[in-house]
């Protein structure tokens, strides 16, 4: 028999429980039968998946499933420790050597995720006394890391690098970091980095960039948006994840030499985390083997997103800034999205609704994200179930596809540039 629950310990969870439920924004998790795909089985019945990260596709390649098999044969499930105790191996090193060599940087260093990796390092990097920059529709992992970290901190317009000159300016502490996705992660859109280098030059600060969601995607030989803009070495931290496009679990910091020093010393994340799994390292070495031998995975999976895209359009929807693999499908509110997310699924096609606080009050949307291996002809059959769902929720107007229209959405952020003391504390999750 369960026991009765306590009173008088806290804030209701039942009502809190209940608010999530009227505003929307109740989550639950949806299981996923059998290996990762373009096409996933849920609840039994099998499904095209439009929401995985999985973008090459590569969780279940042969060569990617037979390295982490013979690793955790040879080397066990585990390392028993963090790095600096002794979780710290032979793969971890190597494939950090890759991974710097991948983004022409003089080191890498591990970490047990993504989340890890940017709290970690925005928190060591920015002390107090210093300010950090950050772009206001970037990752909740540097948005924690913001808070976590001793420095102030200044939230920039979403890719306003003018806004950001403004700011930098007019504040009379020294700059310690600007900190900016390569590829947004709701948006698809990219951070304008050769303005935030100059910037990040003219003041003396250092520039990071987490290529999360464009490591193995984006720039040439997948090397991400720095390599695609030229600026491959020049950034001075560069964060991407092994759980995206690689296939695998664990994140890592492409640095200097005296940086990576630095972050082990003084990275909280890494310190008191357990090592990865040699396994899951192998693996991701195997998947960066398959990025760097056959570039037309990467030209397949940018083909597929622009057939997605145009789909979309041809839909009457509007895929607002997105150029990549990340497809948003903008609705407005968040009991729209996920009743659209639904009917959706009920009809073979499976695109995640997304809300707040993952994304800014009355932007809740579609998040869709395109596979190397879907194909054009299953693309193109979800756009047109995309559309049908969120006509029949009301967030597009009925009737013919082409004359639908997407709710007009307000452009998140101020409108004009804010004092210092006023924007120091807004954070966007």
């Amino acid at each position: 028999m369960a026991a009765a629950p306590k009173e008088g310990r806290g804030p209701d969870v039942a009502e809190r429980l209940r608010e999530l439920h009227r505003s929307g924004l109740y989550r639950r998790m949806r299981k996923v039968q059998g290996a990762q795909g373009p096409r996933v089985r849920i609840d039994g019945t099998e499904v095209l998946l439009l929401c995985s990260n999985n973008y090459l596709d590569l969780t279940s390649h042969p060569a990617v499933r037979t390295a982490a098999a013979d690793a955790c044969h040879e080397l066990g499930t585990g390392t028993g420790a963090s790095r600096l105790v002794s979780g710290n191996m032979d793969p971890h090193e190597r494939l950090e050597r890759r991974l710097a060599n991948f983004h022409r940087q003089q080191a890498g260093l591990l970490f047990g995720s993504g989340y890890l990796a940017n709290t970690g390092v925005v928190a060591a990097l920015a002390r107090r006394g210093e300010v950090v920059y950050s772009d206001e529709l970037n990752h909740a992992s540097i948005v924690d890391g913001c808070r976590l970290a001793g420095a102030a901190k200044f939230i920039y317009r979403h890719g306003d690098a003018d806004h950001l000159a403004w700011a930098m300016a007019r504040n009379p502490s020294p700059a310690a970091l600007i900190a900016t996705d390569g590829i947004f992660s709701m948006d698809g859109d990219l951070a304008p980095l050769e303005g935030l280098l100059d910037l990040a030059r003219r003041y003396g600060a250092r520039l990071m960039v987490d290529e999360a969601h464009a490591v193995g995607t984006y720039g040439p030989g997948g090397r991400g948006v720095a390599a695609a803009a030229g600026l491959a070495g020049e950034v001075d931290v560069v964060t991407g994840t092994l759980g995206k496009a690689l296939g695998s679990y664990g994140a890592y910091a492409a640095i200097s030499d005296e940086l990576r020093e630095l972050l082990i010393n003084t990275a909280r994340p890494l310190i008191f985390s357990t090592g990865l799994p040699p396994a899951v390292i192998i693996a991701a070495e195997a998947a960066l083997d398959l990025v760097e031998s056959e570039p037309a995975r990467i030209e397949r999976l940018s083909v597929n997103a622009e057939a997605l895209r145009a789909a979309l359009v041809a839909e009457g929807l509007e895929t607002g800034p997105s150029g990549t693999q990340i497809i948003p499908v903008m609705v407005g509110d968040p009991q729209r999205a996920v009743a659209a997310c639904a009917k959706a699924l009920e009809r073979g096609v499976y695109a995640q609704a997304i809300r707040p606080p993952t994304v800014p009050e009355g932007t809740s949307r579609l998040r869709l994200t395109v596979m190397a291996t879907h194909e054009p002809a299953e693309l193109r059959r979800a756009a047109r179930v995309i559309a049908e769902a969120l006509r029949e929720v009301g967030a597009v107007d009925s009737g013919d596809s082409a004359g639908a229209e997407v709710a007009t959405l307000p452009v998140p952020g101020p409108t004009r540039a804010p004092s210092i003391p006023a924007a120091a504390e807004r954070l966007s999750a």
